[in-house]
């Protein structure tokens, strides 16, 4: 879909207007990189940057005391990058999204004109400096802030019973030693035990199968997966049986550690994608692959490492040998899941986005590198098209969306939305381009959801405090005044016993820390209580100073300017006033949350059209993902990021990808409902769509 001429000038393409909109021949002006920054890739040893310059320079990372050389000139991202030392970005080292924040200790590097839109002097003067656009031209000392690895993320979600038959079965057997009457060979003898399946055997099996049965005294166990035998070990180990379920997020990775016998999960992980340095978005990833294609082993080469982290993570955590994980079941968008393969994922970037396989052939668990037992198998959820992937329909799966006679919309939140319609007797999808904004990307003071983070704000009008001063800033991690009662009307708060309280911003933070940035659930919150309290009218403008002091006068003081940019801070981290080191919401940010809301309600407003319902036929709206997880459902409502009804129809449906993927472990009967859903689900695609473009403009006003 073509973006509107409107959101052009705030916002880089998104999935469906194709990659060619994001990737611009070579970085221009003060946003010009190395074309090793794309590439990850560090370029030859004889390479010099300019004249004057030396061949190479040393760079210490602290507090880890990395020590790497370089070519003289590269950024500290790419260097960084090259070593595998990790540094916070949700760009891909663009410059764009100003995450990537270190300070040189030791030596000097100029400031960018976007540093200097990033930092305050203060931290200027201090070394702070943006790691993308920071080049290293002499010896450096560089201190880089803890990336958050282990991010806040839904691990459970709704699901539904299921009658526990897995793929993986042991049985014990005791079988007869051969002899001049009985000289069925080995395999045969193994098999006999099993006469009930009909199997195929794997050749590593005939390797090890002979010196198995002599040295168990013929009582071994048989292990099967499917219809394949995959292996026979010595005694009676039936007991142990054991499967990891995959959410293959773009940002965070979860996995569920399953005993096969009885259904129990016996440990839960999650972590941020090690991919995260290529951009927030699988736009920006198939972007580095588009320029670089030796990017395609690196990205392959973080998946893989990054769920065999968590393989390892779960396994301890249950005291469970991973050579008893017999099967993995991988639920993940068509990027990721290209990605995790090895597949090119180019063609998903660019129209008209073709998939290379809606289903795949038999996958291994070591083809996606896993240390688990070495013939295991991947179970790959099938994905509906390039942006409806095989997370969805694990969700899908997990809510039982083909099986519910009700008329039910499910969103999946996140740089990139899914959308599906529909009940038991059809169901309609699609994809939207909602961007990283509820990502905590693309805004001035965002992050991920980590302790620290905002997650939640309630703005009080309020009167003015005592001679005229607005409500004061409360507790650390508070942010403002904690008020007891309830709002009565714009403006006013009605504490206990009557009497009018002064306004106040009220937060919750994330591990009860002092604040240190907002994610997207406190940006929903905090625009939603805007426009509440008469600060951000609904075309998303601040209002004047003037109406601000009539409509909030509590509030009316942190409403103020940063530079040329209007800003409303929501935590003065420094001094009252000192408005660069606070916590705050900027015009741009707002715009960011307006385009990705109206992305998201063009796209189910064309499923409810392309269905010929109305939103009052929606009897119930399931918000999946980490995000939907945490999101208000009134504020949702409120936004329009989901059609107006009562907020007890909206539901926050958790990881149901991960509950997907739980299933298809658990029941070979959910298995085969899961590759039904490919025939029972209309992909309608929103690029070729005439009236996107009107529809999307329609819908950036926030409602009345």
């Amino acid at each position: 879909m073509t973006v509107p001429q409107e959101t052009a000038l705030d916002r880089a393409a998104t999935p469906a207007t194709g990659v060619q909109a994001t990737l611009p021949g070579a970085p221009q002006g003060d946003q010009a990189a190395p074309q090793a920054a794309r590439s990850g890739q560090a370029p030859p040893e004889s390479a010099e940057t300019g004249p004057g310059l030396p061949g190479r320079v040393d760079l210490l990372f602290v507090p880890n005391e990395n020590k790497v050389r370089v070519p003289s000139g590269v950024t500290i991202f790419d260097a960084a990058s090259w070593n595998g030392i990790a540094i916070d970005s949700t760009c891909g080292g663009h410059g764009t999204c100003k995450k990537c924040k270190v300070r040189v200790i030791d030596g000097d590097v100029p400031t960018s004109k976007v540093d200097a839109r990033a930092f305050s002097p203060d931290e200027l003067r201090d070394g702070w400096r943006l790691a993308c656009r920071a080049p290293a031209s002499a010896d450096l000392t560089i201190e880089v802030p803890p990336l958050t690895t282990r991010p806040k993320a839904a691990t459970v979600g709704i699901g539904r019973r299921v009658i526990l038959r897995p793929a993986v079965q042991k049985r014990y057997l005791e079988l007869a030693e051969p002899s001049l009457s009985d000289q069925h060979s080995d395999i045969e003898r193994v098999l006999a035990g099993l006469d009930d399946l009909e199997l195929r055997v794997d050749l590593t099996v005939l390797r090890s199968v002979g010196r198995v049965l002599r040295a168990a005294d013929y009582k071994v166990t048989a292990v099967v997966v499917d219809d394949v035998l995959i292996d026979v070990q010595p005694g009676d180990t039936t007991e142990r049986r054991y499967g990891i379920a995959f959410d293959l997020g773009t940002t965070t990775v979860v996995a569920t550690l399953l005993d096969l016998s009885t259904g129990t999960p016996m440990a839960v992980g999650s972590m941020l994608s090690k991919q995260q340095p290529f951009g927030a978005d699988v736009i920006s990833r198939i972007s580095s692959v588009m320029l670089e294609p030796e990017n395609l082993g690196r990205l392959t080469t973080l998946a893989h490492e990054s769920l065999s982290e968590l393989v390892g993570e779960v396994c301890e955590q249950a005291g469970v040998d991973p050579l008893d994980v017999y099967e993995v079941a991988l639920a993940g968008n068509a990027t990721m899941t290209h990605l995790a393969l090895g597949i090119d994922p180019e063609p998903l970037g660019v129209a008209p986005f073709i998939l290379s396989a809606r289903l795949l052939p038999e996958v291994l668990a070591t083809d996606i590198g896993l240390a688990v037992h070495p013939r295991a198998r991947a179970v790959v959820f099938p994905a509906f098209g390039a942006y409806v992937g095989g997370d969805i329909t694990a969700g899908l799966l997990a809510s039982g969306m083909n099986r519910d006679f009700r008329v039910r919309l499910f969103i999946d939140i996140g740089t990139n939305c899914e959308i599906v319609l529909g009940s038991r007797d059809w169901l309609l999808a699609t994809a939207a381009p909602a961007g990283p904004a509820f990502e905590g990307a693309a805004i001035r003071c965002g992050m991920r959801a980590a302790d620290g983070a905002i997650e939640s704000v309630t703005l009080r009008a309020g009167l003015p405090g005592p001679a005229g001063q607005a409500g004061q800033a409360g507790p650390a991690g508070t942010g403002g005044v904690e008020l007891p009662g309830r709002v009565e009307a714009p403006g006013r708060v009605q504490a206990p016993g009557g009497v009018e309280a002064p306004g106040g911003v009220e937060l919750k933070v994330i591990g009860d820390a002092e604040p240190t940035g907002l994610c997207g659930s406190g940006l929903v919150d905090a625009v939603a209580s805007l426009i509440d309290v008469g600060l951000l009218d609904r075309s998303g403008r601040f209002v004047t100073d003037e109406l601000a002091a009539e409509m909030a006068p509590a509030l009316a003081t942190r409403l103020t300017m940063l530079g040329d940019e209007r800003v409303f801070v929501l935590h003065w981290r420094g001094e009252p006033g000192d408005v660069p080191n606070s916590i705050f919401l900027t015009q741009r940010d707002v715009r960011e949350l307006q385009f990705a809301k109206a992305a998201i309600a063009s796209g189910w407003s064309v499923l409810l059209e392309e269905s010929g319902l109305q939103a009052g036929d929606i009897q119930q709206v399931l918000l999946a993902g980490s995000f939907g997880s945490y999101l208000s459902p009134a504020n949702a409502i409120r936004l329009g990021l989901v059609p107006r009804l009562p907020a007890l129809r909206v539901v926050s449906a958790g990881n149901v990808a991960g509950e997907g993927a739980k299933m298809v472990l658990l029941s070979v009967r959910e298995r085969a409902g899961a590759l039904a859903l490919l025939e029972e689900v209309r992909y309608v695609e929103l690029s070729d769509r005439a009236d996107f473009n009107d529809r999307f403009i329609e819908q950036l006003q926030f409602p009345a």
